[in-house]
């Protein structure tokens, strides 16, 4: 996937097209990193390129269960999905992080109408309690935004670990050539 999303025909293949590229900046994020620098922590908050993979798979299928008004997790399951588990790793993070947008691809493509109400559910403090339904349409573009926001949360935390930004890890990934502009990422032991 490139850095841009390509044209889009209709609002539907818009919502999915730009969730997929936020979703691609969050596994950017996490391109060649060990599994030991994937749980580190080395800018101000506890923050981990992992743990915001982790939480924005487990953000995304919530909204899915709101969408299709499933019970979601618990309390303890959301505070817990910042970390790793053992047993965890990077690449099943990122297997779950593929699942869970396989999932959403699928509920949306199953809903005709995006415009179909989403009721707002009740005694969650951050939610609105003058407002009685989102709607599935409304829904996309937040999870864009949760997971916009946590990519560049996901950025700071990886610039932090070995200096790699997100258009020098972009180019890496998609095998762009070197330009006076930018340089692809490359492992440390790799560099002259």
């Amino acid at each position: 996937m490139p850095g841009l999303v390509a044209p889009v025909a209709d609002e539907r293949q818009a919502l999915l097209a730009f969730l997929a590229q936020q979703r691609y900046a969050l596994r950017v994020a996490a391109h060649g990193l060990t599994d030991a620098e994937a749980v580190a922590a080395p800018s101000a908050s506890e923050l981990t390129v992992a743990g915001l993979i982790k939480h924005s798979t487990a953000v995304e299928r919530s909204w899915m269960d709101t969408v299709m008004q499933r019970p979601s997790g618990s309390q303890e399951e959301y505070e817990n999905n910042f970390v790793l588990a053992p047993g965890e790793t990077l690449a099943s993070v990122l297997a779950d992080f593929d699942r869970a947008a396989a999932e959403t691809e699928e509920t949306i493509a199953g809903i005709d109408d995006l415009g179909r109400a989403v009721p707002v559910p009740q005694g969650v403090p951050w939610f609105p309690d003058d407002v009685e339904a989102w709607s599935v349409r409304w829904v996309l573009l937040h999870l864009i935004e949760e997971h916009a926001h946590h990519a560049g949360h996901a950025d700071i935390v990886r610039e932090s670990i070995d200096g790699a930004t997100y258009y020098s890890l972009l180019a890496a990934v998609e095998g762009w050539p070197a330009t006076e502009w930018i340089q692809p990422w490359e492992p440390s032991g790799a560099r002259g």
